[in-house]
Formats: structure tokens, sequence, C-alpha cells
């Protein structure tokens, strides 16, 4: 039976064929459109579609920008990557068999390496019970649970009465005494930025009753009194030039001022360099002379004591102070001599270190933010309102009459200049910083370099604290300056600091991941520290880009302070060696005579400074040539504590995941990315 037609449907048809006859032609009427066109009217208005087309092109070529950047980023991050694994692989490899014939491990790698198994046990503990659901409903250990218990249920049940009863609570107890020593540790700091803004508001600051004329010709010379400047050096092939050309175009009378190079060198083609430099300003008429001792103790303690038993030094009243890699500006003397005209009881005068690299790579930047803070802050701040701080044991001038009277340079630490500093202030002599004169020199640039400098900084305070704590008590001084002496100076920011950082950071809060009845506050991890990493950097403006990396590589050098800091304290063998702190030489002689220039100094007008070809250390020159062309290649190095840190750390962000815990997790796998990139020195000065 055939189905009836649909009139409904065939009345809406013709309506819309008349409606749309043009979209309803017949292919008969093919050669009639070609004869004649018709032309609709278009009811939609042609800006706006012209305008749509316009924005949907520009769309999509912004679509296809962004891709592009991302597909480059990706590349570029992907590049980067695979060149870290390589260098990796390379230092790994370079660096396994000087490990393996190293026998000698320091007690502190041995505890690392321990305390790294226990993580990695106890995360693949944890691991076992998140995928069998423990986390969530944990096995007790009941009477009734106990029989249908299996083994290693039974195991994690008795893990966590043993965590809960017997580890955590030693552990809670050590976590609140390490916050409580950050929190004094931070009010101090908070306490030093109020006393340097204080400082900047009054605008405080020492105050000269004399000044020397920048044009000294006019002026009788006895009124310039007699300064000895020594240059301690020991085999500083790539500075010995500038730091002697610096000294030597002083502007004072060359009749009042004497100058020794101190050579503790052991090469003897550096030897004979410093010896032709000496001479060739010698034949300029500058009274220089060069001293070698045969017998090299005390290191650079011992080098400044032997100049200082020569018997013309009596004839002077002042001596300048000069590492190699220093070069002050030819008005220093001016500039610092005239504080001590008037002041009796004065017995140093400390000027700022101005550092020529510190925006070479990133680890100078982070060292230039410490610094900063170290001089415009603390050692401000102390000057003015306790008139005492460490010597820093350069770019200063000292009165000898006060060395002679605390008994002189000692052999008895690696940090000499803080000997010497706390027995005149023990004597009742008094310091005065000066923050508006600098003094040129350069940072490490290497991460070895920077680490063994920092190993000999914080070591060298405890050794000295061991050695006069009981001189402190004994001295006559004051009360309150036997309290800033003990508790502040040596306590709080030599030996507490590096404790607390180390252990809360690279011990309690792994610890905490697994142990979490022991809780660590976010603000103790996160926001303080950040605070404290803001007013750190205040004082070096331009450097807060790196306010992050700053606070991830504290906490790693964290390990290294802490380690030179037990060595001083319970005197193992490290805390005994001084090591000299590479330089490169970054600023050369042609720098200082670029700088003498725009100084307009007469006396550099009158005397150039370039080397002529008629010079007697011609000879010497082609030497060092030689030797640096056959020298000892330097190579980058791999760093056992901190890349066994780096995994504890980062084993303990796995953990901090598994239980959801936000800051945590983002602190511990940053702060182990950190050390797994200083372990394998990616940090500091790359040598290919």
């Amino acid at each position: 039976m055939s189905r009836p037609q649909n009139y409904e449907f065939q009345e809406w048809w013709n309506k819309q064929r008349e409606k749309h006859h043009d979209l309803f032609i017949d292919k008969s009427e093919t050669q009639r459109l070609f004869t004649s066109v018709e032309i609709h009217t278009p009811t939609a208005d042609p800006a706006v579609d012209k305008e749509r087309t316009r924005s949907a092109r520009q769309l999509s070529w912004v679509c296809l920008l962004k891709l592009q950047q991302l597909a480059s980023s990706i590349a570029y991050l992907s590049n980067g990557f695979v060149a870290i694994l390589r260098t990796a692989n390379r230092r790994i490899a370079s660096s396994s068999v000087a490990a393996d014939s190293s026998r000698s491990e320091s007690r502190l790698y041995h505890a690392i390496k321990v305390f790294l198994v226990v993580v990695l046990v106890l995360l693949l503990f944890e691991l076992v019970a998140y995928f069998k659901g423990w986390h969530f409903s944990p096995p007790s250990l009941s009477s009734a649970e106990v029989e249908v218990l299996g083994l290693v249920e039974l195991v994690y049940a008795n893990w966590l009465k043993i965590r809960a009863n017997y580890l955590a609570p030693p552990l809670q107890s050590l976590t609140n005494v390490c916050i409580v020593l950050f929190l004094i540790q931070s009010v101090d700091r908070i306490v030093l930025m109020l006393g340097c803004f204080w400082i900047k508001f009054r605008k405080l600051k020492p105050v000269a009753v004399m000044e020397f004329s920048e044009n000294s010709e006019g002026q009788n010379v006895q009124d310039y009194p007699m300064v000895l400047v020594q240059i301690p050096m020991c085999n500083e092939r790539e500075v010995y030039q500038q730091s002697i050309a610096a000294v030597c175009i002083q502007d004072w009378p060359r009749e009042r001022m004497l100058v020794q190079v101190l050579d503790d060198s052991d090469d003897l083609d550096v030897q004979h360099l410093i010896k032709a430099e000496v001479q060739k300003w010698q034949q300029r008429g500058l009274r220089i002379l060069y001293r070698h001792r045969l017998i090299r103790t005390g290191y650079k303690a011992g080098n400044l004591k032997s100049a200082m038993s020569c018997d013309y030094v009596k004839d002077y009243e002042f001596v300048a102070i000069f590492d190699a890699d220093f070069q002050p500006g030819p008005d220093f003397l001016k500039k610092t001599i005239p504080y001590f005209k008037g002041n009796d009881d004065l017995a140093l005068v400390q000027t700022r270190w101005a550092f020529v690299n510190k925006d070479e790579n990133l680890l100078t930047r982070l060292q230039n933010i410490n610094l900063s803070f170290h001089f415009e802050v603390e050692q401000q701040v102390n000057g003015v309102f306790i008139n005492f701080f460490g010597f820093n044991g350069t770019a200063g001038v000292w009165r000898i009459k006060a060395l002679e009277d605390c008994g002189g340079w000692l052999e008895r630490t690696t940090v000499e200049d803080m000997d010497v500093a706390v027995r005149a202030h023990l004597c009742g002599w008094k310091f005065i910083y000066l923050n508006d004169v600098k003094c040129l020199c350069e940072l490490p640039e290497s991460y070895e370099a920077y680490k063994k400098q920092q190993h000999r900084w914080h070591s060298g305070p405890m050794q000295l604290f061991r050695l006069c704590f009981f001189d402190i008590l004994r001295s006559k001084v004051s009360s309150a300056k036997k309290a800033n002496l003990i508790l502040l100076f040596f306590l709080l920011r030599k030996l507490i600091l590096p404790f607390y950082s180390f252990t809360l950071f690279c011990i309690i809060l792994p610890l905490t991941m697994f142990l979490p009845e022991a809780q660590l506050p976010a603000w103790v991890v996160c926001y303080v520290p950040g605070i404290m990493s803001i007013l750190n950097i205040v004082p070096a403006p331009r450097s807060f880009p790196f306010i992050v990396p700053y606070l991830l590589f504290e906490n790693t050098m964290s390990v290294t302070k802490f380690n030179a800091m037990i060595s001083g304290l319970f005197r193992f063998g490290s805390s005994y060696e001084w090591i000299v702190t590479k330089k490169l030489g970054r600023s050369s002689e042609a720098d200082l005579v670029a700088f003498a220039e725009k100084e307009s100094d007469p006396l550099v007008e009158g005397s150039s400074l370039h080397r002529s070809s008629s010079d007697p250390g011609i000879l010497e020159l082609n030497k060092l040539e030689m030797t640096k062309k056959t020298g000892k290649t330097k190579r980058n190095r791999l760093y056992r504590k901190e890349l066994a840190l780096a995994f504890i750390l980062l084993t303990a962000s796995v953990r901090s995941l598994l239980s959801a815990q936000g800051i945590h997790f983002y602190f511990l796998l940053f702060q182990g990315i950190t050390f797994l990139v200083v372990g394998l020195d990616l940090i500091g000065e790359q040598v290919s």
C-alpha cells in the first residue's frame, strides 16, 4: 500500500523555492546564467563582514606567532636541558677517578650519606603505604585487628607508633629551638637595618677635623705623617702589577711614604716578575721595597709580622694594608689619614670594598648582595654606634702604636684580621668605618674559590672564639662590650647563623616530611626567609631580580659554613688550612691609567704607567706568557656533599607531594634543584 502524499511538505518546498529562486536553478538554465547575471543586495553590512574577516585573520596570525614562540621556548629549554645533562655527564665521568682515589672523606659527608640512605628507605616505605591506601585508613595495633594484619601492614603500624611516640617529639623540640634561634637572628637583622635607616635619615658619618688639599705642591711636606704601605701577596700572578701600580700612584709626598711588597710566592717565575715590577717603580723614584721570606710560616699573619719587625718601621706612624687584588684610588691616603688627627684613641680606619666584576656571572652577583649588606649595614652601624667591627684584612689604615699595644699580628688563626681587631678593642681602641671611600677589588668567579674562601672565613672565627673567650671575660672593657663580643659578634653571627640555617632547612625540613607529627610552619619555610632576603638585598637594589636565587643559594652555602664552623670549633685539621683565593686580574693596568686620567692626578700626568720595551722585566714577561700557555688546566668539579643533599631534598619533595603540602613541596623542589646545580658546579665560572 502506497504512502499518502504529504501536502504540507510540498507547500513548504514551493514557498522556499520562490523565496530563494537563485539557489534552485535548473541545470537547463545554465546557459542563461552566463548571459544574464542577477545581482541581489546583501542583507548584512559589508563593513561588519570586512571587520570580522580582518579580525579573524589577525587572530590566526597571533595564534601562529604564539605557537612559534612556544616552539622556540621549548626548543631553547630542551637544548639547555640537554647541554646541562651532557655537562653533568662529562663532569661525573671525569671526576669519578678522582673521587675513587680520595680515601679520606669528611665526617659530615659520611653523616649525609647515611641520612640519604635512611630517607630513600623511608620514601620507599611511604610509597608502598600510599598505593595500599594506608595514608587514608592507617592500620592500627588494636587487639582485634592484629590477627588479620599482614606482615607489611604490621610493620607499618609499628612504624606509625614509633614515629609518633619516640621520634617526632625530640624532632619537634629541635625544630622549636631552631625556630627561636632563627627569630633571634632575624630580629638582629631588623635592628641592624633600622640602625642603617637611622644613619641615612640623620646623615650620620665620621667627620675629620682636617683635610688635605687636592693640590699638595704648596703645602709643607712635614704636615703629612709618615705612612707605611704593605701589599702582602702569594703567587699573585694575575694581579700583582695593578696592585703595585695603584699604590705607587698615591697622591702623597714620596719622602713620607714607603711601600713594602711582601711576597710569599713559592713560584720562582712569579718572584722574578714581582721583583722586576718593584725595580721599575724604584727607577721612577718611588720608595718601594721587595721582601721575600725564606721560612714561610703563619701565612698572611706571619708575612705581616715579619715585615713589622724591620728596624725602619719605628719611623712610621700609620700602616695601610692592601691585598694583591685591591686597587685604592690615588686619593685614598688623603681621605683616610685625616680622621686620625685629634683622635688619639683611634686605631683603625676601614674603607668599603667595590667590585670590578660584580656582574660577571650569577655567583658574583649573589656575592655582591652579601657583601653590600655587610659593608652598608653591619660595618657602618657597628662603626657609628659602638666604634667596633671586624677588620676586613685589607683596604684599611692602622695606627702602628695600636698594633703594638695589642700584641701585633699573631699566627694562631686563619683570621688574623679579626684577631687583631678583637684584641685592639679589648685594649680600649676605637674604629671608624668610611662607607663613602671605596677600594676596587675582585670577587672569586668560580665556586671552588668561593667555597674555600667561605670555609676560611667561617672556621677562623670559631678558632678565635675558643682562644679569646677567657681573655674577653678577664678584660677591663665594660660588660656591655663583653656581651656584644660574646653574644652578638661571635655566637649569634658566627655560630648560630650557620647552625640553624643548615639544621633547619637541610635536616629538619626533610625529616618533617617523613615524620609528619613534627610540624615546621610555612611562615618559617617561606615568609620570614623571604622578608629577610628582601632586607639583605636593600643595600644592592639592582639585585632585586635575583632575590629568589639569593635565598636558595644562601641555604645551599649553609652546608659549607656549617662544616667550617664545626671544624673551627672542634679544631679539625681543615680549619687551619689557608688557601689563597684565586684572582683573574679583571682590572688591568690600562684601567688604572684611565682612572688616573679621569681624576687628573698630577702625579700620574708626570709619569706614564705603560710598560716600555726597555724595562728590565721584559724577559720575565715573556717567561710569564710561556708559563701561562703550559700551566695547569683548570676544570670544574663535582661536590659530593651538595649532590647528596640535593637527592635528600628531592626525595623529601616527593614525600611532600604525596601529602599535598604545597609550600613545602615547592621549597624542597627548588632547593633540591639549587643543590644539584651547585653540586655539579654549574654556577660561577665554567671551564670548557
